[in-house]
């Protein structure tokens, strides 16, 4: 089996499943106990925390954990919506997750959309002009919402350019960066945003472990009572296993940096390869990507089509999110870029990571192009 679906979910890296099988023998581990078997859970807690901080350049204590991506991103939509008393209106980029859109959609706020441009990237200039002389008595504080890099396309976003010019309208950036983590270098001072959403699966780590880094002095309210845990911004148990693998996985993704940055060869050369047999668009070519990413389109060749034909290979891919509903259904991020109906319908996602070898890329360009050929052959009969 060649598994191309990284960006849905990451095999578990083994320092990971180390760092938990480590917390689960420990026994019961409950970090707000305060005697000893607690205590030692504490410290668990508090190296992934700092194993977290550092990854992103910020203070351990500004990162609340969560149980994933979309729990972070809930915190950041609804926790900013409670401390602004509604008084703000989100920006939301029209490539957002869903995990983003929906939670503004039903945070109470006003939404507007920050456009792209056609090869997958914010517009900035549409961004500018949507908040100058931005009315604060009307609209409260812009609050804009932008992920770090999309999980269709792998385009790059200028998030750092983006934040200053909602921030010199006296706004501010949520970030999620759950895709981009673990894949391209996270500095929250140098991207100068205001919260940032982390995910521990999609970099190796166990599924059901998450973070909210905020700025100091951000506005940010809890949206879950409970214990108070997490310095009252997220009560309830932490998962101490997950969370000790989730650093573990950050600190591994870190070093292989370089490493995945070398996938970009192998993506190029298996794209190559689709455009000149079988004449594949490329979405997002020529916007800065993440390496290990390639969504591509055949008009007249199904996506729903596309991912079982492979799966019947040993293939896994995936058309557009795979973090929805699990079903196969037109991508709404494509359509923002303009593509036509045609491309968005047929459009996969491959996407690569920790464990993936030059062979992978090889074996899912002969599958699907396999697949192609006889699916044209069928039709042609």
């Amino acid at each position: 089996m060649i598994y191309a679906d990284y960006n849905a979910t990451s095999p578990l890296r083994p320092e990971a499943r180390k760092a938990m099988v480590d917390v689960w023998d420990m026994g019961a581990t409950n970090p707000s106990s305060v005697h000893a078997s607690g205590r030692a859970a504490r410290g668990v807690l508090e190296r992934a925390r700092t194993a977290i901080g550092g990854a992103i350049g910020s203070r351990a204590e500004d990162i609340v954990l969560t149980g994933g991506g979309t729990e972070a991103d809930n915190l950041a939509i609804h926790g900013v919506v409670a401390a602004l008393n509604g008084n703000c209106t989100f920006l939301v980029s029209a490539i957002e997750h869903e995990a983003i859109t929906k939670a503004a959609a039903h945070s109470g706020a006003r939404v507007q959309t920050a456009y792209v441009t056609p090869n997958g990237a914010v517009d900035l200039d549409h961004l500018s002009d949507q908040v100058a002389d931005w009315d604060h008595e009307t609209f409260g504080t812009p609050v804009l919402c932008l992920m770090l890099a999309n999980n269709e396309t792998g385009v790059i976003q200028p998030v750092a350019d983006a934040a200053r010019i909602v921030r010199e309208a006296g706004g501010l950036t949520i970030c999620d960066a759950v895709q981009g983590l673990g894949k391209i270098p996270v500095n929250v001072g140098l991207l100068g945003v205001d919260y940032l959403s982390l995910s521990a699966h999609k970099i190796g780590g166990p599924q059901g472990a998450g973070a909210l880094w905020h700025r100091a002095g951000a506005p940010l309210k809890a949206v879950m009572h409970g214990g108070g845990q997490e310095r009252g911004l997220r009560s309830g148990t932490e998962n101490v296993a997950a969370q000790a693998g989730f650093g573990a996985a950050i600190e591994a993704s870190v070093k292989d940096l370089p490493k995945y940055a070398m996938l970009s060869s192998y993506r190029n050369d298996m794209e190559a390869q689709l455009e000149r047999e079988a004449g594949v668009t490329i979405m997002g070519k020529t916007a800065e990507r993440l390496a290990g990413t390639s969504n591509f389109a055949k008009p007249g060749f199904a996506a729903e089509t596309q991912v079982m034909a492979m799966d019947l290979a040993g293939v896994c891919i995936s058309a557009g999110s795979a973090c929805s509903s699990g079903k196969v259904k037109r991508s709404l991020v494509l359509l923002a870029m303009g593509a036509s109906d045609a491309l968005a319908e047929s459009a996969i996602r491959t996407s690569f990571g920790w464990n993936s070898t030059p062979e992978d890329f090889i074996g899912v360009a002969a599958a699907w192009l396999d697949a192609a050929r006889r699916t044209v052959l069928k039709e042609t009969a």
